[in-house]
């Protein structure tokens, strides 16, 4: 799990060298990161340099019109897949949990979730990320771990480890911009700078309970035992 310094963007990083199954997760296949939108030029020769063929981007229109990525020039295929049914703004104002948010992200973006996981078997090296590279990109990747038979314990550790690479000083500002527009919700910190580790825990269980687990769940949404084969052939070594 090497963390990348890419200058304009965070937490972004490989997520090679998990153990799984008869093996460990493969190097400079899979990333994960925050949005694009800042890239310095130095960024964007670090994007090119590792190689990257396809991005995944998770978020909304409104999102990616504020925020466009910096990549132009550099050739890479870019599949958005949004994620959220209703708008960023709408779980602040809802006052929702992390429980909440990646109950409704099962629940509502199903077909989503197992177009990302397409995405990368199709095109790699590849990128995942949303805005933060907390949340959607989170669960999207630890969907995708899970399907490519990486221990459960590896794939959560690296869920959480988001929390630490958030840089300080955007933390403050989000905080501190929202806080005014919603100075009630209690929430608002957990959403916006954490990813504790029993959050994904609890994504998994409830997905046993309902489902039989989380490759049960995708497979329930269409990603075939086929492309599982192939996923773990193209993510493990």
């Amino acid at each position: 799990m090497s963390v990348h310094d890419v200058p304009g963007a965070f937490n972004f990083r490989d997520v090679g060298g998990l153990p799984a199954a008869g093996g460990r997760t493969r190097s400079g296949v899979l990333y994960r990161s925050g949005n694009l939108g800042h890239l310095t030029a130095a960024g964007k020769e670090q994007v090119a340099g590792l190689g990257i063929r396809r991005i995944v981007d998770l978020r909304d229109d409104d999102e990616r019109r504020t925020e466009p990525s910096r990549i132009e020039g550099l050739g890479i295929d870019t599949v958005h897949l949004p994620m959220y049914a209703g708008s960023v703004a709408s779980f602040f104002a809802d006052d929702l949990s992390l429980d909440d948010v990646y109950r409704a992200l099962v629940d509502g973006s199903a077909a989503r979730l197992v177009d990302a996981a397409r995405a990368v078997l199709e095109v790699q090296p590849v990128l995942v990320h949303c805005t933060v590279g907390k949340d959607r990109t989170g669960l999207s990747v630890a969907l995708i771990l899970a399907a490519a038979g990486v221990d459960e314990d590896a794939v959560i550790a690296d869920y959480a480890r988001t929390e630490q690479l958030l840089p300080v000083r955007r933390n403050e500002g989000v905080l501190r911009f929202l806080r005014h527009q919603y100075p009630d919700a209690r929430h608002l910190e957990d959403l916006v700078t954490r990813s504790p580790g029993e959050a994904m825990r609890a994504v998994f269980d409830d997905l046993r309970l309902r489902y039989g687990g989380p490759v049960d769940y995708l497979q329930a949404y269409g990603f075939t035992a086929d492309e599982i084969a192939e996923l773990r052939r193209t993510l493990v070594e």
